[in-house]
């Protein structure tokens, strides 16, 4: 069991803490809202740390989910941040969607520090979290990363090695691409189903059983069909994933058509209000 430092106890940094806790690491952890980490710790035990700084002070690994780029840089630069704390040889795994010009540019100053950097973004949303099911793509050092896994799959039911730094963000960026055209064409296909008349269920049924079906019919078709849209990944979070990832495409030379509509469209559901609705709210639009 390692010693560890949680930053970050939001939707899916404080039950991915709490999965830590239970496997026996002893979790130290922070939040900008200090009485979130009072909180945590009343649940699940260890202790909380008034900086990141702090919290990474004596650690073997130090773990961050925090919400953006700028976020980042803050809980891991200056005076307070946790790369002044931690000790030479140490290891920070970082589970933030974030671009991967910051996974390098902190790859590169955790390095010349003497420590260790892992870009380990997630899926699998709130759910993966609480239960312990996410998928981790990590970039980094082979070594660093065989030193982190076993941590790591304490939330995880998968993780892997995908390349250098930069390269678990660049995966996410994939994994983001391919929902964001799955769960366009599941609206489509059940809103077209509703004004053809057809009992919508009985339809996600069947054709969930061949070569349409995916994780997004059987977990958000009925949920869709219902106007649900209360399952966690908001679509404020999803925009900001997408507008990562275009501006990677931009560098790169990608085209991505699909995704730059889907975007759009995700803003439309944002002007109907849906900011917080999760990321199967596209049928929305489709419905007004």
């Amino acid at each position: 069991m390692a010693k560890v430092a949680f930053l970050g106890l939001g939707v899916m940094g404080g039950p991915m803490a709490g999965h830590l806790a239970a496997k026996g690491h002893a979790v130290t952890v922070y939040n900008r809202t200090a009485a979130k980490a009072e909180a945590w710790v009343q649940a699940h035990g260890g202790a909380a740390a008034p900086t990141p700084r702090e919290a990474a002070r004596g650690q073997e690994i130090v773990f961050a989910c925090v919400g953006n780029d700028d976020d980042l840089r803050g809980v891991t630069l200056g005076a307070d941040g946790a790369f002044a704390g931690m000790e030479k040889g140490s290891v920070f795994v970082d589970h933030t969607t974030a671009s991967a010009e910051v996974a390098r540019e902190l790859a590169e100053v955790a390095h010349a520090a003497g420590l260790h950097f892992i870009d380990a973004p997630v899926s699998g949303g709130q759910a993966g979290a609480e239960n312990a099911a996410l998928t981790v793509m990590c970039g980094g050092e082979a070594a660093t990363y065989a030193r982190v896994e076993p941590a790591i799959l304490s939330f995880a039911k998968a993780s892997r090695l995908m390349g250098a730094s930069g390269s678990g963000q660049l995966t996410k960026m994939v994994n983001q691409i391919a929902i964001a055209g799955l769960v366009q064409g599941l609206s489509e296909a059940i809103h077209f189903a509703k004004r053809a008349e057809l009992d919508v269920e009985a339809v996600l049924d069947v054709i969930s059983k061949g070569a349409a079906g995916s994780w997004q019919m059987e977990n958000r078709g009925r949920t869709m069909n219902a106007e649900k849209f209360d399952f966690g990944f908001a679509v404020d979070w999803m925009r900001k994933d997408l507008g990562i990832l275009l501006a990677e495409a931009r560098r790169n030379g990608a085209k991505l058509p699909v995704t730059a509509l889907v975007d759009q469209f995700y803003a439309d559901v944002q002007g109907m209000g849906g900011n917080r609705w999760d990321t199967s709210s596209l049928i929305a639009r489709l419905e007004t």
